[in-house]
């Protein structure tokens, strides 16, 4: 059989149990937190072929709560890559299973960092080439963030 896996994306399902909700009765904020963080640890290693650690989250907004019962889908992707650090996307779906209605709950962005788990020291991570347009979209939209993030970091300093 043919490798069928892209190693740029990755996408995860699971079921949004009881033990995952809130006093309101829907998947707390901090589970979810939890599991884009898996998702994307989880994208870049396979993609780096090494461990990652997170050093930021863009764009976490709860948009829409996800009932319990709800199958939640992460779809995510490397967006792009520089010397040591990588950005993965992560769109996250839930659906009603029953009826069959799909909402979109939320998109983040993960910087996430290759290490070498002994040292603790960056390793380099092997080169990304966007080839087709949805992908050239993905590398525009994450080189424009990392500029800001870069500006925000120098913001910061001056004051």
């Amino acid at each position: 059989m043919e490798d069928v896996f892209d190693t740029r994306c990755l996408t995860m399902s699971i079921l949004a149990s009881p033990s995952m909700a809130n006093f309101s009765g829907v998947v707390h904020g901090g589970e979810l937190m939890k599991l884009l963080d898996q998702v994307a640890y989880a994208c870049a290693t396979r993609y780096c072929g090494q461990g990652v650690v997170t050093l930021s989250v863009d764009n976490l907004m709860f948009k829409h709560p996800i009932p319990i019962g709800s199958l939640i889908t992460f779809l995510a992707s490397v967006n792009y890559v520089g010397k040591t650090s990588c950005e993965v996307g992560i769109k996250v779906v839930s659906e009603d299973i029953k009826n069959h209605f799909v909402t979109h709950c939320n998109t983040c962005y993960f910087t996430m960092v290759a290490i070498d788990t002994k040292t603790g020291e960056k390793k380099t991570i092997p080169p990304f080439e966007p080839k087709t347009p949805l992908e050239i979209k993905r590398y525009e939209e994450a080189l424009k963030r990392k500029k800001m993030r870069e500006e925000n970091a120098k913001s910061l300093k001056s004051k």
